[in-house]
Order: structure tokens, then sequence, then C-alpha cells
């Protein structure tokens, strides 16, 4: 039975994460966190971060993991195929229909729409993730005692380096890991 549910929560997952990974993730975390309580919130930050740090798109590594540890291997693959056949059949239809219609101004207008939607899904799941890292919690606490300071320095000093420098991402992120070890064992 929950290799049906993976697959059917997967699937619409990859139905409607229009917009790429970042997108998707509070589609992921609405199901994997809040509709089936899979994981909790602090498993599920886990594992979008895993799923940014290994190689392949944010959705599909996180169905992996997700189906690999509800499922097994059984889990994996069939959380798997339910996240990535939405966007085969999307993509080949939308192919399809933009090669033909490409000219059409309803078809530019339509995509122009879904750009702002697309923006704030993706903000969306960065405030969730912003608050899960400062606060520990995914809403905002009632006051700053809760913030944690190692982390809000770590974030500034990772944005710093990333828009300053341009910097490797990776090595931002293995920069960023060292030094929360570093901190994080001392303090």
């Amino acid at each position: 039975m929950i290799h049906l549910e993976l697959f059917w929560s997967f699937f619409q997952i990859g139905l409607f994460s229009i917009g790429g990974g970042y997108a998707a993730m509070p589609l992921i975390q609405h199901q994997v966190v809040e509709l089936h309580p899979w994981l909790t919130l602090e498993q599920f930050s886990d594992i979008i971060t895993i799923s940014q740090m290994t190689p392949g798109p944010i959705a599909i590594n996180s169905a992996t993991f997700v189906g690999l540890q509800l499922g097994g291997l059984p889990g994996a693959l069939v959380a798997t195929a339910g996240c990535v056949l939405p966007s085969c059949i999307i993509v080949l239809t939308l192919a399809y229909v933009y090669y033909r219609y490409r000219g059409l101004s309803m078809v530019q207008g339509v995509l122009a729409g879904l750009r702002p939607a697309v923006v704030a899904m993706i903000a969306s799941a960065s405030v969730t993730l912003v608050n899960l890292s400062f606060f520990g919690a995914d809403a905002l606490p009632a006051g700053l005692a809760d913030v944690d300071l190692i982390a809000v320095l770590l974030f500034a000093a990772a944005l710093f380096v990333l828009r300053r420098w341009k910097k490797d991402p990776i090595l931002v992120m293995a920069g960023a890991g060292a030094a929360g070890l570093v901190l994080y064992t001392l303090l």
C-alpha cells in the first residue's frame, strides 16, 4: 500500500511542480510532512539539503530518498517513477504544442503569466527553509531569543560570498559545512 501512496504523492508533485525543483519544495513538504506524516520537518530539511548536494534534480532526488526511507529500494523506484512520469508526458506534449503554436500571442501570454507564480513558489520554499534554519521551526517565533546566531552568520557569509565574488556554490556549501562543524562543535 505504501508503494501506491508513494507513487501517487510523487506523481502529483511531478505533475504540479512547474518551475523546477525549488518550486516543488512546498509541494513535497505538503505531501511528505503535512498530508502524510512520513517525515518530520527536520527530516524534510535534511532530505532537501542532501538532494541539493547530490547530482540531479531536487524533486527526483527527494523522491528517491523518501521512497528509500519508507519502502526500501522498491519504494525509491516507485516514488522516482511517479515523480518523473508526469514530466515526461507534459514535456512531450508541450514540445509538440510549442513547436506548432509558438508564434501565437496566447502561448506567450500563458508563459508570461506563469513566471510570477513560479517565483512565488520559490520564495515560499525559501521562507520555510530560512525559518527552519534560523528558528528551528516552520513559523516565526514570538521573540528573537530563539534565533540561531551561527546559522544567521553562516547564511550571511555564504550569501555575501555568492553575490559579491560569484564563487562556486559547491565550494560555498563545503565551506559553510566545515565552518558549521567547527562553530557548532566549539560553541
